[in-house]
């Protein structure tokens, strides 16, 4: 048996016994919606099996927001956020956190700044009481300033070695152009070199608001009490609006530009025009590419440029969704010698499939373990608030737990094929390498769709 068939079986095994012993989970959950005195969105479930808490909450404080020339300011001020509120210094306030084993991240996107409290249900009172703090009483301290602009250049100039990310970077830049999508949401030298505490304080004023809050809870409390914890970390946001973030129009740029790095394995990141999340294709287009891409080493494109040719160890795609867009992103690592080669065959697996579409047996599959693998985002409290928080922030409705797997069983092998056909379309293919083409293409070099790789034929009908 080849390791890609022994693998398959596995998947399909694990997809079994997840469908057995775990679809009720999700469709039992109880999700309440929570009335909120400013109009946060706050999504609540009860759970007494352990006595903790956790929460997720998403503030519009990405780094779309950054201001015109300072890019890096929403991560910046996102990495200060345990580094220091009200009375309390960055050692005090977090001594206070170890103390009480309270658990605080925070995680920035292009869109959200995404926070995470996970607390004993005993020490939930403090725990909220300085997630408070933080959030409406951050101090900016000089030497915490100092300390964390220190570690984010270190990260960045370690990610400008890494062609992993040069390449991602690269796409970004590349597929969005001048919108704020396009710069990197860690910022750059230059930019964070200039940013300085005052900036980051009037950001925090005005990003880190409760109009567009969004709250997920799971744990060990009740509605009464949660809404007094509540009150106590939220209550003092401004309820101020945020300007709406521009459009994005001319998403891409068809061909393959190239970041020069002398490293023996290049990456390459690609990109499509995707879909909102609100789109009625979206659930077909989800299915789509899983088979395409997303399902590890069950998909298609993993079968034609790992399996049969040896090119890679891994390549993937996903749907990501944005608030103003949404994308096919890839990514994929492979030898200087064999990058021309990669694209071709990417190129012409998304062709077959835009015109083909999938088997019978690869929906079926795709659906089983779509379905299947649903309920562990659900179990644990961290993974409850996580996944609906999650939804939140894309906008779908507080029953969606309970309909997501009826909207995937329901999806038919034609409205696959429709999605197929809007989405992977090889000739809107944006390709950045970061690494060589292997031959002497510079940095900056873009090369046209139409000549950037010549289609192979077929090998799966």
């Amino acid at each position: 048996m080849r390791w890609g068939q022994c693998l398959h079986l596995k998947q399909a095994v694990l997809a079994a016994l997840l469908l057995v012993g775990s679809a009720g989970i999700a469709q039992a959950l109880d999700v309440r919606r929570l009335p909120s005195p400013k109009g946060e969105e706050v999504w609540y479930v009860s759970d007494h099996t352990l006595p903790m808490i956790a929460l997720e909450a998403a503030l519009p404080a990405g780094s779309a927001y950054d201001p015109a020339g300072q890019p890096g300011l929403a991560n910046f001020a996102a990495d200060l956020f345990d580094e220091g509120a009200g009375t309390l210094n960055s050692t005090a306030f977090q001594t206070a956190l170890s103390n009480r084993a309270i658990r605080l991240t925070v995680t920035p996107d292009r869109d959200y700044l995404i926070v995470s409290l996970v607390t004993l249900a005993d020490n939930a009172k403090d725990a909220f009481q300085l997630l408070g703090l933080a959030l409406s009483h951050p101090r900016f301290d000089a030497d915490a300033v100092a300390r964390v602009r220190a570690q984010i250049l270190a990260s960045v100039a370690e990610q400008d070695e890494e062609p992993a990310s040069v390449a991602a970077k690269g796409l970004y830049r590349t597929f969005f152009h001048d919108h704020p999508y396009a710069h990197p949401f860690g910022g750059d030298a230059a930019s964070l070199s200039r940013i300085n505490a005052g900036e980051l304080r009037r950001f925090a004023t005005s990003h880190w608001v409760s109009r567009g809050l969004k709250v997920a809870v799971s744990g060990d409390v009740d509605e009464e009490t949660l809404a007094t914890l509540l009150k106590t970390a939220f209550g003092d946001l401004p309820a101020s609006a945020l300007p709406p973030l521009p459009g994005v129009s001319r998403p891409g740029q068809p061909g393959v530009s190239t970041i020069a790095m002398p490293v023996p394995q290049p990456n390459l990141a690609f990109g499509l025009p995707g879909m909102i999340r609100s789109d009625p294709d979206y659930i077909p287009g989800f299915v789509a590419n899983y088979i395409l891409g997303g399902g590890g080493f069950s998909s298609r494109l993993t079968d034609e440029v790992r399996e049969r040719r040896g090119l890679t160890y891994d390549i993937s795609t996903s749907l990501e969704t944005l608030r103003k867009t949404g994308m096919v992103l890839g990514e994929v690592a492979t030898k200087r010698s064999t990058v021309r080669q990669t694209i071709a065959v990417i190129r012409d697996t998304l062709r077959d499939f835009r015109e083909n579409g999938p088997t019978d047996k690869e929906l079926a599959d795709a659906k089983t373990y779509l379905t299947g693998s649903f309920p562990l985002a659900f179990s644990s409290n961290v993974g409850t608030a996580d996944q609906l928080n999650t939804f939140q922030r894309v906008g779908l409705s507080v029953d969606y737990v309970q309909k997501r797997n009826a909207l995937i069983n329901a999806v038919t092998l034609d409205q696959v094929k429709h999605a197929a056909r809007r989405l992977f379309d090889p000739a809107k293919l944006t390709f950045v390498v970061a690494g060589s083409l292997g031959d002497t293409a510079q940095s900056g070099n873009h090369v046209p769709a139409a000549a950037a790789a010549a289609p192979q034929k077929s090998q799966r009908r």
